[in-house]
């Protein structure tokens, strides 16, 4: 394991008396009103994908199509995201868990605020904590800035595996990037390929 980032959240908790199911977690998500960003919701996206598995994907937050659907990464970018995690053996519907560090939409796709990432913090450690994914493979500067607790720019933060709450951790550009700037392209593929080496020697 490399060294890198070792974040400063709490360690997650595995064993409780009655602990949450992730159903669960979702209709709490759904009528929750902890910020803002409730007042202009269609819906929230909690997250979906596999039970146990081998990746969580974790992004910033729904967009416009998102908050349609209700769903995480279901646009364009969401398009080319199934693509990337094919191209490495991975899919949603069986080896992958989608879910962002916020699951309602922010105005007009803006940055989430930090209140708004700390008022929803608590809805994704318990999804990683039920889910316990091998590796979590972060998209894109805000979620990995809000995951790792740091400002570095991506460029400094991708292409090479930290640790966040004991579990490897990857960051590589959104989809959306590489959708507007095709150089990013080659990078991100780099990324994924360094994921699929470890994926490999489990």
């Amino acid at each position: 394991m490399g060294s890198g980032y070792k974040t400063d959240a709490p360690p997650l908790c595995y064993e409780s008396i009655n602990p949450p199911t992730l159903e669960q977690i979702a209709e709490e998500i759904r009528s929750c009103k902890n910020c803002s960003l409730c007042e202009n919701r269609t819906n929230t996206a909690p997250g979906e994908g596999s039970s146990s598995p081998v990746v969580m994907v974790i992004g910033e937050g729904p967009g416009e199509e998102e908050d349609k659907q209700g769903r995480p990464f279901v646009g364009r970018a969401g398009q080319l995201l199934d693509k990337m995690l094919e191209a490495i053996n991975l899919s949603r519907n069986n080896n992958c868990f989608i879910a962002n560090v916020v699951k309602c939409r922010p105005p007009k796709n803006r940055d989430p605020y930090p209140e708004e990432v700390a008022a929803c913090s608590h809805f994704l450690q318990s999804q990683i904590s039920i889910l316990r994914p091998k590796f979590i493979l972060v998209v894109g500067r805000v979620a990995a800035q809000a995951l790792l607790k740091t400002t570095e720019p991506i460029n400094k933060l991708r292409g090479r595996f930290t640790v966040f709450n004991s579990i490897p951790l990857l960051v590589t550009y959104h989809p959306a990037a590489l959708l507007r700037d095709e150089n990013l392209k080659r990078p991100a593929w780099e990324d994924l390929k360094l994921l699929l080496s470890r994926i490999e020697n489990l």
